[in-house]
Parts: structure tokens; C-alpha cells; sequence
């Protein structure tokens, strides 16, 4: 049963989120349509660094967690693109932007496609759990092994898809990126902490 959209936090509550989440060939393609959501905008925006904690990282989070997987994998790549090649942060942005693929194709319906991309991204992660660093674990709010598992499982069940109006987003995986047991973003939790 996947976790209601409205429950989830933002890390990033002041940016407004797309006015609808692209499914190919439902809507207007975002870039390339002149009536996509983000006509007159870079296909893919490069970031500057690769981090955790840039805004590009945490948009993605939001995105990902409120069901706009195309436009999620989107932000991801961005940081993809200009992390080292063969680092572990590479690899857990690729990672990031499979299970966001994997999200597009159970919204879509496609099985066979979200088996793949889901599997892909599992795997990927799984590459990354030896890593000595707890940075992951804290950006993500969950261990590696916890999220290669999540993705595998969202899967192998097909989520229980509710009837939405065309563009809706919707939220197929039954965790949420990003926090913890509190329900709170860490990233917040670190700001009122010092508050």
C-alpha cells in the first residue's frame, strides 16, 4: 500500500512542483512541447557539483517522493553527469535514476520495464554498501540494503495504482526518501535542531 502523497515531507516546500507528472506519450513532452511544463527550460540542468546536499539532490527527493518520477530522474541526471566517473556517488545517482525510471514504467503499467529498471537499480546500490561512509544512509534515510530491497519488492508486487486524472501525480513506492522516523526531512531536522 503506497503511502499517500499528501503525508510526505519537502525538503524544498518553497519550490512549486510541476503542473502535472509527465508520462510519455499522456502528455505534452515537458522540454520539447511548447505546451510541456518546463518549455524554454534545459532538457537535463547541469549542476555545478555533484552533492548530496544541493538543491538539485533534494528537488529530486521531493519529486521522487510526491510520484513525479520522469521529472525526478531528470534532476538526478543532472548531478550524474558531473560526478567522477566510477565514484560512488555516480553510482548511487544512477542507481537513483533507475528507480525512477522503474516509478514511470509501474505508473504506465509496463511490468516487465519496472522489473528491469528496478533490478538495474538494485544492483547499483547494492555495489555501494560496503562504503565506508554513512553519507548515503543519511541523504537517502534508509541503508542501501533497505532501499536495493524496497526497490526490488515495488517490483515484484505491482503497486495499487489508484484512478487519477491525467497528470496526477501518484506515489507507487511504499517509502519515502529522505527521512526519518520522524516524518521530518533530515536536512530540517538539522536546521531546527539549531534553532
Amino acid at each position: 500500500m503506497a503511502i499517500s502523497s499528501t503525508l510526505r515531507p519537502r525538503w524544498l516546500p518553497e519550490k512549486n512542483f510541476p503542473s502535472y507528472a509527465y508520462l510519455p506519450g499522456r502528455q505534452p513532452h515537458p522540454v520539447r512541447d511548447p505546451a510541456g511544463h518546463s518549455y524554454h527550460s534545459e532538457a537535463i540542468q547541469i549542476a555545478e557539483e555533484a552533492s548530496l546536499d544541493s538543491d538539485m539532490f533534494l528537488w529530486g527527493i521531493d519529486l521522487f517522493n510526491h510520484g513525479y518520477y520522469w521529472e525526478a530522474h531528470e534532476a538526478w541526471e543532472g548531478l550524474w553527469q558531473v560526478a567522477d566517473r566510477g565514484a560512488p556517488l555516480r553510482i548511487l545517482f544512477k542507481g537513483l535514476i533507475l528507480l525512477s525510471a522503474a516509478g514511470v514504467k509501474i505508473r504506465e503499467g509496463k511490468h516487465a520495464a519496472a522489473v528491469r529498471h528496478a533490478g538495474r537499480a538494485a544492483a547499483l546500490l547494492r555495489r555501494l554498501m560496503n562504503a565506508p561512509d554513512r553519507a548515503f544512509e543519511c541523504a537517502l534515510g534508509m541503508s542501501l540494503t533497505v532501499l536495493a530491497e524496497q526497490a526490488e519488492a515495488a517490483a515484484r508486487i505491482p503497486a495499487a495504482l489508484q484512478a487519477t486524472a491525467l497528470g496526477q501525480p501518484q506515489a507507487v513506492f511504499d517509502f519515502i526518501l529522505g527521512s526519518r522516523s520522524g516524518g521530518m526531512p533530515i536536512r530540517s531536522q538539522k536546521r531546527n535542531s539549531h534553532s
